[in-house]
């Protein structure tokens, strides 16, 4: 393996392919988060005609006039899917799919043309449609690799304004951004970083270029920043594995194993990623049902106790069947959540079933509150819309003293104020 790095031309392709990821990873960022990743498809296939019309002018492969071409009729496509959903009634998905498939017919027939013509055979320009890294010359490196450090230049200057473009373009607007122009910048980056990873990756991969390390990054982190870096590093990791898989194994298309590597990529981090990876979705699922569990149990107890002592004025241990009656868990669930809430010392396990103990009231009472507060705002959910409780993850103990009383007022009207802590103290006594 180090032998085949020592190889300036392996060389030369390793580090067009890194940079080539950095920059589809970036700019992949913004499309990604300004939903235009079929858009992006769309300009990797319209860009296969530019490129067979660019031949066809010049009469060969001049690396600087096929990337014009591709770049010309990848706007064009651009322009295109925008004048449609303008101007008509398609949505922006059907635009897509009409653009994509003609210019890519296009594309198609064209390149059949100059296959036919007696210099086809010798063009390579099949090599557009999966890509071969493996043929890039210095040349095209230097032209990829310089196309895509501009990129990155231009989105760090940028970064302030295309973030405001993204996230909020009537502020950006407002505060006297201009963000027609912006936009056309950052669509005119996106056909450049489209138009540049056609020789590496292909018009049929292109896109997975530039989604595949944005949606890997996303799994990863909330801020654009961090997304950003992320995206332009997995994007970069990538286009090295993939170029270092392929350099020993003659044959091997670099193009599709960057996509591998950048897929394989992206399922690590839809796994083990620590702020939405699926174990981590799991593990917070699984502690959720505990919870809930816990507090259903709890809750129960209460409100038996509650209502035996309004009914009678004593205070007793209830049976399994009992507390399911009120709220069903499964017999499994029923049991672990029991044996949790013994071992925490929260109930007592008597001849006659199970009873709160007296930190287990204390607690109980919190839940029960905490859930009738719940139960107030779903009913009155108008009256408290400046509370925001999702951030709060439902927590009402946690409100300010004002917003409970505001809440509690509430309960007092619907009589569903918890009562057993007060009827304890005035007994003195244990349940």
């Amino acid at each position: 393996m180090l032998e085949i790095l020592s190889y300036p031309n392996v060389q030369w392709v390793l580090f067009a392919t890194a940079t080539l990821g950095i920059a589809s990873g970036v700019l992949g960022s913004f499309a990604l988060l300004r939903r235009q990743s079929l858009v992006s498809d769309a300009m990797s296939h319209a860009a296969l005609p530019g490129i067979c019309i660019a031949f066809l002018i010049v009469g060969e492969k001049m690396m600087g006039a096929l990337l014009l071409g591709a770049g010309l009729t990848a706007y064009l496509g651009t322009y295109c899917i925008q004048t449609i959903v303008y101007y008509t009634r398609l949505k922006t998905d059907a635009a897509i799919g009409l653009v994509l498939s003609v210019f890519f017919g296009v594309g198609i027939v064209l390149l059949t043309f100059i296959n036919n013509l007696p210099i086809g055979g010798q063009a390579g320009l099949n090599q557009f449609i999966f890509g071969q890294a493996a043929a890039m010359t210095s040349l095209d490196v230097r032209v990829i690799s310089s196309v895509a450090v501009v990129l990155i230049i231009i989105t760090i200057l940028l970064f302030k304004e295309l973030k405001l473009l993204v996230f909020d373009r009537e502020f950006a607007q407002g505060i006297g951004l201009p963000t027609a122009v912006l936009n056309g910048l950052l669509m005119t980056m996106i056909v450049a970083a489209v138009v540049i990873g056609l020789q590496a990756v292909g018009v049929v991969l292109m896109v997975a270029m530039l989604i595949a390390p944005a949606i890997t990054a996303r799994y990863w982190t909330d801020r654009l920043d961090f997304m950003v870096i992320l995206s332009g590093f997995f994007g970069a990791i990538s286009g090295i594995l993939g170029t270092m898989i392929s350099a020993p194994i003659s044959g091997m298309p670099t193009g599709p194993l960057i996509i591998v590597a950048a897929c394989i990529v992206f399922f690590v981090s839809l796994i083990i990623a620590p702020k939405k990876g699926l174990v981590v979705k799991a593990y917070r699922l699984q502690q959720l049902r505990k919870q809930t569990a816990r507090g259903q149990i709890l809750q129960s107890l209460y409100e038996l106790a509650e209502k035996r002592h309004q009914t009678s004025g004593a205070f007793k241990a209830f049976t399994r069947e009992e507390i399911q009656a009120l709220r069903p868990l499964s017999e499994r669930r029923f049991q672990k959540t029991l044996n949790e809430l013994k071992r925490s010392g929260k109930i007592d396990v008597t001849g006659d079933g199970y009873a709160l103990t007296t930190s287990g009231r204390e607690t109980a009472h919190n839940v029960t509150l905490n859930n009738r507060y719940m139960q107030m705002y779903s009913m009155h959910e108008t009256r408290f819309a400046n509370l925001q409780m999702e951030k709060r993850n439902w927590d009402f103990l946690s409100l300010p003293e004002k917003e409970r009383e505001r809440l509690h007022v509430l309960l007092q009207e619907h009589h569903l104020e918890p009562k057993l802590m007060q009827m304890t103290q005035q007994e003195g006594g244990r349940l």
